[in-house]
């Protein structure tokens, strides 16, 4: 991959279901080692935004480049390019019947083809990053809601991905849980992990991210570097929507 490639770029993307249309031609890029927060009002399509990206929702039309390549081209090895993107989802997803080690092994296994023990070394590792290596051997239904979107990060990190897609990962959690876990998603971004944001944590936004883009009905309104996003808004859409959520 060239130094100046995008991790992301998105051209011209377009999403309906039937006759809605959420997504109505997004351009945007987020380069590498950059956190990105999306951040706009529910039903402003931030989140098929995201699941467009890994090709979770099929686009309607426009194209998506991962590292350069077109995910969104029919011959595009969409696994492989997939394999590149971690996701964390705004409930943990965990299978509730596999302990901790085996939600972060499975996958490990299965996918990157690697063996009992190499899976094994590299939960733990990522376990440690999070803080919950003491949890190795437990079930999700024992662990609270902050440790078990802790150990979906962990598992996400497992797979060694280049950039992480964050779809609202803390909306789901008790308001003393959120610190937990946007404390990992901090030390991801000191580490200069590549990170994409759904959220509503407008402290997170301003605090981590290299750019804030504010979605609203199916479009970007505005982007900017935090400090001029929160305080020199330019858009009306975006002086009402931050009137309302700060």
């Amino acid at each position: 991959m060239n130094p100046g490639t995008p991790a992301i770029k998105v051209e011209d993307l377009h999403k309906s279901f039937d006759q809605l249309e959420v997504l109505k031609g997004i351009d945007f890029e987020v380069g590498l080692g950059e956190v990105v927060c999306v951040v706009g009002p529910s039903g402003s399509g931030k989140s098929t935004l995201l699941r467009c990206i890994n090709r979770l929702e099929e686009p309607t039309a426009g194209h998506i480049f991962i590292e350069g390549e077109d995910i969104t081209d029919p011959d595009a090895d969409v696994d492989m390019l997939r394999s590149k993107i971690g996701m964390v989802f705004q409930s943990f997803n965990l299978f509730p019947h596999l302990s901790v080690l085996r939600n972060l092994t499975i996958a490990q296994r299965r996918v990157r083809k690697r063996s009992t023990a190499e899976a094994k070394d590299v939960a733990s590792r990522n376990l440690e990053r999070v803080g919950l290596i003491e949890k190795i051997d437990a079930y999700p239904a024992h662990l609270s809601g902050g440790q078990q979107q802790r150990v979906a990060i962990a598992r996400a990190l497992s797979m060694e991905p280049d950039m992480m897609l964050f779809d609202e990962p803390t909306s789901a959690l008790d308001p003393e849980l959120v610190g937990e876990v946007l404390a990992v998603m901090r030390s991801l971004a000191n580490e200069g992990m590549t990170m994409m944001v759904v959220t509503h944590e407008m402290g997170f936004a301003r605090e981590v991210a290299n750019r804030v883009v504010f979605m609203d009905d199916g479009v970007i309104v505005e982007e900017a570097a935090p400090k001029e996003f929160f305080g020199n808004p330019r858009s009306e859409r975006l002086k009402t929507f931050l009137s309302q959520v700060l």
